[in-house]
């Protein structure tokens, strides 16, 4: 009969339905309960209208392992698909806490195993929402499936600087969901849904007698203070907002050019009165960053790790850049081993996407003390120089205050690692070290054998400082030019748009640099 259902179409439409939410009321209401959306409500809050194209909606658990044959696991644990956000497509993995905690068995790693392929073929970015999920313990149990490993840590490295990769911790994440985490470029937890580490309470009982809460071991506030998380956040909507401004910044894939927005129309703030003259007085550098970027743009990645250091995206003149800033607000601005590592993991993930990088730099140098021994700072402060030296794009430098010793080199200053740009405002300083330090180690000997050596002291103090400002730096051409502040912002729009997108590799041809880390 015209217009009759044929029967496979009837059983297509009935398979599919009887795994969306509507044909598993009861798995709703427990996910709700936890006070979570599923696995299927979050892509729809996250994704435009419309545009989500799921594949492997009919996948179930495989039978393989003796005792599973009647195992019921919709879609294996996770929802994967492709779809838009802002226009732009990404490749999305959503794990289903309400089959079997969101633990996947060998058909959901192929899922997860395909949605790395799409990004990856498609030059695409990769959108992992987390909630529970690892190896599922009933196909574990069975070194027929588990002894084949999971390529997908190796799809993942594969990914890493070719498309960006989000992950989105959503409900319990110890294990597996670390693992996924700790391979991407930006992740957000949730506060008292989320968590994330090694293993969780039961496991470091057993294995250490240690008894300890999830909260305690990995709950969002922790992780986001040590920096394994980027941003803790109260609610899911404000997690996946937070993804859709972060890929914002980035291209979809480091074939393509970071996106560029219409250039605001607002006149430039001023910035001189931000920056006290006094070096002993401290101050926000946040507020320099919002006055320098295009209004409303200042987006921090990590704002509770290492606080001492500022990494944001933000926009200049419309154009994506990342801006590290020393915080006078926390140690002074000094660079300690959290700093380093957070810094320079932002400038890898800047040059990876093509986004320019720009330093703001009033660092008194690197914290000195019985810490930076037992951090490794020699060696983390090292991977900060290692980063910029092998970075492509372009980076521009401005010394607000202080630029002492190496810490101002490891920010980027002067012609160190060749900046488009470097400029120093009135109030910058520029030396090795601290002209107290220096004359209280240098002139010891000098400064004691005076007949008043206090005032011997302070007479050659004030003689050096005459010799460390910004107009000597500039008469020797160790900076571009000394800069009213209030023209920082004019100086750098117009640099951004002459640069060039990459600059050319200055080492011969090889497999890779060796991190010191």
């Amino acid at each position: 009969m015209v217009g009759a259902e044929r029967p496979e179409i009837e059983e297509l439409r009935r398979r599919r339905a009887l795994v969306q939410d509507l044909g598993r009321p009861e798995a709703v209401v427990r996910q709700h309960a936890l006070g979570k959306l599923t696995a299927r409500e979050r892509i729809d809050r996250l994704v435009d209208e419309g545009t989500f194209r799921e594949f492997g909606a009919l996948v179930d658990a495989a039978r393989g392992t003796p005792g599973q044959e009647r195992l019921a696991a919709p879609g294996d644990g996770v929802v994967t698909g492709v779809g838009e956000l802002d226009g732009r497509p990404v490749s999305i993995m959503s794990f289903d806490f309400s089959v079997f905690g969101g633990s996947n068995g060998t058909t959901g790693g192929l899922k997860v195993a395909r949605c790395c392929e799409r990004s990856l073929q498609e030059g695409i970015p990769l959108v992992m929402l987390l909630d529970g999920g690892g190896h599922r313990i009933q196909e574990g149990l069975d070194s027929h499936h588990f002894a084949f490993g999971f390529d997908v840590f190796q799809q993942m490295v594969d990914l890493s600087g070719y498309v960006p990769v989000v992950a989105v911790m959503l409900g319990p994440g110890f294990g597996g969901p670390t693992n996924f985490a700790a391979l991407a470029d930006y992740t957000v937890m949730v506060r008292g849904i989320s968590t994330m580490g090694i293993a969780g309470p039961a496991l470091v009982a057993a294995s250490t007698g240690e008894k300890l809460t999830k909260e305690e071991l990995g709950g969002a506030d922790l992780q986001a203070r040590l920096g394994l998380a980027d941003l803790a956040v109260d609610i899911e909507g404000e997690a996946l907002d937070a993804v859709r401004v972060f890929l914002g910044y980035l291209p979809s894939s480091a074939d393509q050019r970071p996106p560029h927005d219409e250039e605001p129309q607002e006149g430039d703030p001023p910035v001189a009165h931000l920056v006290p003259a006094s070096t002993r007085q401290a101050y926000d550098v946040l507020e320099v960053v919002d006055a320098l970027a295009d209004p409303e743009t200042a987006f921090e990645v990590k704002p509770e790790h290492a606080p001492n250091i500022v990494t944001a995206l933000a926009r200049i003149g419309g154009r994506p850049i990342g801006i590290v800033a020393n915080q006078p607000m926390h140690l002074g601005g000094a660079l300690d081993s959290p700093a380093c590592e957070k810094a320079a993991h932002f400038v890898s993930l800047c040059d990876a996407f093509g986004v320019p990088l720009l330093f703001l730099i009033d660092v008194p140098g690197f914290l000195a003390g019985t810490e930076s021994a037992t951090t490794q700072l020699g060696r983390r402060s090292g991977r900060l120089l290692f980063e910029l030296g092998q970075a492509t794009v372009p980076r521009f430098s401005v010394v607000l205050r202080k630029g002492y010793g190496a810490g101002y080199i490891a920010m980027c200053g002067g012609r160190s690692f060749a900046a488009d740009l470097a400029l120093a405002w009135p109030t910058a300083e520029i030396c090795a070290m601290s002209v107290e330090g220096a004359v209280d180690i240098a002139y010891r000997r000098e400064v004691e054998a005076a007949p008043d050596p206090a005032a011997r002291r302070a007479e050659m103090i004030a003689g050096f400082r005459e010799q460390i400002g910004p107009f000597l730096a500039a008469q020797g051409f160790g900076i571009d030019d000394v800069v009213d502040p209030d023209e920082t912002r004019a100086l750098l729009r117009a640099a951004l748009r002459r640069a060039q997108h990459r600059r050319k590799a200055r080492a011969p041809r090889k497999q890779h640099a060796v991190s010191p880390i």
